[in-house]
C-alpha cells in the first residue's frame, strides 16, 4: 500500500476531512532530459556536436579539410577557414549552398546563418 493511499484510508476511518490528492506529475525520461537540456542551455551544444561530426559529409572533402566549425551561438554557426582566399570564396560563393544544406539537415531553427573567419 502506498503512503498516500494509506493516509487516505486512515483519515477516512477516523472521520477526518479528505485531503486533496496531487496530480500525477510523472513524465517520461525523454521529456525530462529534453527539458533539462533546454533549461541548462545544452541543446545548442548538442546540435553543435552533431554539426561538427557531419561537417565533412555536408560540405565535401575539400572544404572540410580547409575549414572547421568552431561554435554554434544563437543560430549562427562560426566556421574557421585556413586561408583568406578560402574565406572570400566561402563568404561570397559557397555560403548560400552550405547554409541551404545545413538547414536541410538540421532545420532552420537550429542554424540561421554561417559566418566564416580566418584563423
Amino acid at each position: 500500500m502506498t503512503p498516500s493511499l494509506r493516509a487516505a484510508v486512515i483519515s477516512e476511518c477516523r472521520g477526518l476531512p479528505e485531503r486533496k490528492m496531487r496530480d500525477d506529475r510523472w513524465q517520461s525520461p525523454a521529456e525530462m532530459v529534453k527539458k533539462l537540456m533546454q533549461r541548462l542551455g545544452l541543446r545548442e551544444r548538442l546540435h553543435e556536436t552533431e554539426i561538427i561530426d557531419a561537417w565533412g559529409k555536408i560540405v565535401g572533402e575539400f572544404i572540410a579539410t580547409h575549414s572547421a566549425p568552431v561554435a554554434l551561438r544563437e543560430g549562427v554557426l562560426y566556421v574557421r577557414v585556413l586561408q583568406p582566399a578560402l574565406h572570400y570564396e566561402h563568404e561570397q560563393i559557397s555560403k548560400s549552398e552550405i547554409l541551404r544544406k545545413l538547414k536541410q539537415r538540421f532545420g532552420g531553427r537550429t542554424i540561421r546563418d554561417v559566418r566564416f573567419r580566418v584563423g
